[in-house]
């Protein structure tokens, strides 16, 4: 087990159920899963771009990613319905809270200019969205081995929550929000 899953199970679940008046261990909120994505508009002209991010997406998470291929086409962009246009990973249980773990304390430290994580970006069910805007703040990439920077989506998806519980859960955690 991780550290931050017996952190959630000994220290952030029993202040949880207090703080909201929870009496259910089943109306918890809970990390459900994470999905990191990552856009490549560079892979419509260059096939080989789509290749070398699913590697460094598949080292980032240690999970093999998923191609995601456009809905339409869009003359305008060059772009045709199924042309591969991104790829993805969804992480869950242990991968996802070790994932989770690496976010908070490595990841999100080595940002630059990094004042805290907005509390904004929290969608109406909870689930919190952060952009990173380089692939390089992971140690596992190599600095030498990659041809471009390219940022990606994280995405949280926490299961039975709002925004305020939400907050609250990563809070807990140890995420570092911006103060008002």
């Amino acid at each position: 087990m991780t550290n931050l899953i017996t952190k959630y199970q000994q220290e952030v679940l029993p202040k949880l159920k207090e703080e909201f008046g929870l009496v259910n261990n089943l109306a918890i909120p809970k990390v459900e899963k994470i999905v990191l994505n990552s856009s490549v508009v560079e892979a419509i002209e260059n096939k080989e771009v789509l290749e070398r991010v699913k590697d460094q997406l598949a080292i980032i998470s240690g999970q093999r990613p998923a191609v995601r291929r456009a809905r339409q086409s869009i003359s305008a962009f060059k772009l045709k319905e199924k042309d591969p246009i991104g790829v993805v990973v969804t992480l869950r249980g242990k991968k996802a809270w070790n994932f989770l773990e690496k976010l908070i304390a490595i990841v999100i430290p080595r940002m630059r200019d990094f004042r805290g994580l907005l509390q904004s970006k929290f969608d109406k069910n909870g689930n919190y969205s952060l952009g990173m805007p380089e692939q390089i703040l992971f140690p596992e990439i190599d600095y030498s081995k990659i041809d471009k920077i390219r940022g990606l989506v994280v995405t949280i998806v926490v299961k039975n929550s709002n925004r305020e519980k939400s907050q609250r859960l990563l809070e807990l955690l140890g995420a570092p929000f911006k103060k008002n």
